[in-house]
């Protein structure tokens, strides 16, 4: 009894120390052991040992990037009912069958009781206030650091904001993109049912990558454009890319870049394909490359992916995808045709990104993801354990990353 309890005891200690023989393995063999797991298990293996540690957080992301990524992604569900404060996730790397949402706890949820995300990169996520649209958040949900970004000096009473959010890989730096559009001195007028602002300011906040580095904004002028009032929606080649709103006397939408390493703002030749103007359209960062999404009727849609960045000649349309209504839609709606109100502007159908599989994510009304085969032309509804009633899907590479990990991806 007394060598079985010497033995129990030996085996308690061996893994309080870390994990024993897995402890003593060289750093290189538990870097491939970990790439291997879902960075839910990573971010539990980081409070093991200060060495596991080191591994998952030093390595140059290398760990964290290789188990989740574009094609292995996680999906953070931004809840909005009953208030927009609700962040969830669940793991796509992980086997059909055993994936389930789990819900952050937010620590910074009192002082910013809803927000809206502003965008999502290298595994950090930018949040801002819905509420009073002063507070700004950089947070990775997976190692819960977190760090609220300072005020801009410059305030305006009515304003509409366009944000934008992204790292450049040349220059190693994150950036945060705010656009205010604003009256200014003289007073608004409506037209078309909505207040026009006619004055605008650019404003651009460089992240540290040092403890020692001061945080402040700093104004690029007026903004060239008038933009839809939504976050940006595809980072690409370390460009945030924006549509333009249409006009009275300009109906033409034009596709608009910020390099966030100049920082100065370009338009994107657009796709012949016709009825841009007059549809509404979403840019969107698939396998890499930019991508229009145009929306017919009845939540049907073409995807037109830029394969050579910059060059007008290599859009070409490399999908279609047809009417489809969900069974958690048909079962919710005595109505069936409401559906589709809205669809043109797509606000039925999101596109999300190309799994490894080849297969589409898509979410529909904000209440059922749905995979699409278009191979096949098959759709398959995801029913996943835990899922909010309402959410608003963010593609996200989960990584243990902060801002001074370096990044040579």
């Amino acid at each position: 009894m007394a060598q079985e309890n010497s033995f129990k005891k030996r085996k308690i200690t061996t893994v309080d120390d870390g994990g024993g023989l897995l402890e003593s393995l060289p750093g290189d063999i538990l870097t491939d052991i970990f790439s291997r797991l879902p960075i839910s298990s990573l971010a539990k293996l980081m409070f093991v040992c200060r060495s596991w540690r080191s591994i998952l957080t030093t390595q140059h992301g290398l760990v964290s990037s290789s188990c989740s990524s574009d094609k292995k992604p996680c999906l953070l569900l931004h809840c909005d009912s009953p208030i927009r404060n609700g962040l969830h996730f669940l793991d796509l790397s992980e086997e059909e069958k055993r994936i389930k949402t789990k819900k952050f706890t937010l620590r910074f949820s009192s002082s910013m009781p809803e927000f809206d995300v502003v965008g999502s990169c290298n595994g950090l996520l930018c949040l801002s206030d819905s509420l009073y649209n002063d507070s700004l958040y950089l947070y990775n949900p997976f190692t819960t650091n977190s760090l609220e970004l300072p005020e801009c000096s410059n305030k305006y009473h009515d304003q509409e904001l366009v944000f934008g959010f992204g790292f450049h890989q040349k220059t190693k730096e994150y950036k945060v993109v705010k656009i205010v559009y604003f009256r200014g001195s003289s007073s608004s007028y409506r037209g078309r049912g909505r207040i026009q602002y006619k004055q605008s300011e650019v404003q651009v906040l460089t992240l540290p990558t040092r403890r020692d580095q001061s945080l402040s904004w700093r104004s690029l002028g007026k903004a060239p454009y008038k933009f839809m009032k939504r976050p940006t929606e595809a980072l690409v080649n370390g460009r945030l890319h924006f549509v333009t709103r249409p006009r009275r006397h300009v109906p033409d939408r034009k596709f608009v870049s910020f390099d966030l390493e100049d920082e100065e703002f370009r338009e994107i030749p657009k796709p012949d394909c016709g009825g841009l103007n007059r549809i509404n359209h979403r840019l969107v960062n698939l396998k890499g490359c930019l991508s229009a999404v145009v929306y017919g009727n009845y939540g049907k849609l073409d995807i037109w992916v830029m394969k050579s960045y910059g060059v007008k000649e290599s859009w070409g349309k490399e999908y279609s995808i047809g009417t489809y209504v969900p069974k958690g839609l048909k079962q919710s709606s005595d109505r069936p045709m409401w559906i589709w109100k809205n669809a043109e502007n797509g606000k039925v159908v999101r596109v999300l990104c190309v799994l490894e599989n080849g297969e589409i994510l898509l979410e529909y009304k904000s209440r059922v993801l749905v995979s699409y085969d278009p191979k096949l032309g098959k759709f398959k509804d995801l029913v996943v354990q835990g899922m909010p009633n309402w959410f608003h899907t963010v593609v996200h590479v989960g990584t243990l990353s902060w801002l001074d990990t370096p990044l040579d991806l």
